[in-house]
């Protein structure tokens, strides 16, 4: 199954490189509100996973992975400015689901693929701690900021905004 083999791949990953995680069994939840409840984390320690495509010419475009603290919503401005585009939106859900290998509400803030590049807002980087679902809805990561910035180096920036209304950013 699709899902389970990117779970098996993430968590080989973790556990190859000796990185500090715990599992979490909860019931099946996608919202980043809910899980973080589920879990008992704080809603800023959540790092929600959107997958965004830009728009390059007409034509031609790209795909981000966004990671950003579940408290806060994406900021697609600055997304577009930063990767050299004329528009972001968020990517379709199935194109998202494609990219990812997981389902809506469980991608993780990984990419095993190419054509989706990672970055990650800098106001997540202020925790010891990240909290995650697992590309499983009822199951979800703690892992050690250093060791998640260790596995994954991702391109880091402001790219969260506390407004939802900056070019249809919203709360995922």
């Amino acid at each position: 199954m699709l899902i389970d083999s990117t779970h098996d791949k993430l968590v080989g990953l973790l556990c190859a490189s000796g990185a500090r995680y715990r599992i979490i069994e909860h019931a099946a939840e996608g919202r980043t509100d809910i899980a973080s409840a589920l879990r008992s984390n704080s809603l800023a320690q959540a790092a929600k996973s959107i997958v965004v495509r830009i728009t390059l010419t007409k034509k031609k475009g790209k795909y981000l992975l966004a990671v950003i603290p579940g408290d806060k919503y994406v900021d697609l401005i600055r997304l577009t400015q930063l990767a050299g585009g004329t528009k972001a939106a968020f990517a379709a859900r199935d194109v998202a689901e494609r990219l990812t290998a997981s389902v809506s509400g469980s991608i993780a803030p990984f990419s095993f693929n190419r054509k989706l590049r990672l970055i990650v807002d800098k106001g997540l980087l202020v925790h010891e701690e990240i909290f995650f679902n697992a590309a499983r809805l009822d199951r979800s990561v703690a892992l050690r900021m250093e060791d998640y910035l260790s596995l994954t180096c991702p391109w880091v920036e402001n790219i969260a905004t506390e407004v939802a209304d900056r070019m249809e950013s919203r709360r995922y």
